[in-house]
């Protein structure tokens, strides 16, 4: 073989592996960049999982300690963790005055969910359950379906004596 030749050839080995050690650094670069979104997406992943854990945790907290808040039929989905009652309340009802009192003053039982319903304005719920006076509670499920009527409680305890 003649000088030339083995020039071209070692040009020619030199600039091969000087394309495969660029290929084998570029090759590593990828795999620990797809490591690191792996990384990356497993934890974002875990983060919203836990993020749900705790929305789901406060949301059975919240049902657990129980509520009295006015009316709405996002809270009816309660009904699947506990007792929701509506409330059919006057301002102008001395036994509803006494009762909010009663009912604002004590801490709500666990696992009861108290919804105030205006009955002035609520003429739609108040057909729909047969609510003829105010100061009546309704005992209802998650689908808003009357378990059971009544009147009358002025405290937590009679309210829970009521419920099925």
């Amino acid at each position: 073989m003649n000088k030339k030749t083995v020039v071209i050839v070692s040009a020619i080995i030199g600039l091969f592996l000087v394309g495969a050690s660029v290929m084998a650094y570029t090759s590593d670069q990828s795999k620990k960049k797809d490591a690191e979104n792996a990384a990356m997406m497993k934890e974002e992943e875990a983060a919203a999982m836990a993020k749900e854990d705790a929305m789901e945790k406060e949301g059975d907290a919240m049902m657990t300690k129980g509520s009295f808040t006015d009316y709405d039929t996002v809270k009816l989905a309660n009904a699947e963790k506990g007792d929701v009652v509506l409330y059919f309340s006057a301002p102008w009802c001395p036994t509803c005055q006494e009762a909010n009192k009663n009912f604002n003053a004590s801490g709500t039982p666990d696992g009861l969910t108290l919804l105030k319903v205006d009955y002035d304005s609520s003429t739609d719920l108040k057909k729909q359950y047969g609510v003829t006076y105010q100061h009546t509670f309704v005992q209802v499920d998650k689908d808003g379906k009357q378990l059971k009527k009544w009147s009358g409680s002025t405290s937590y305890d009679q309210l829970k004596a009521e419920t099925i």
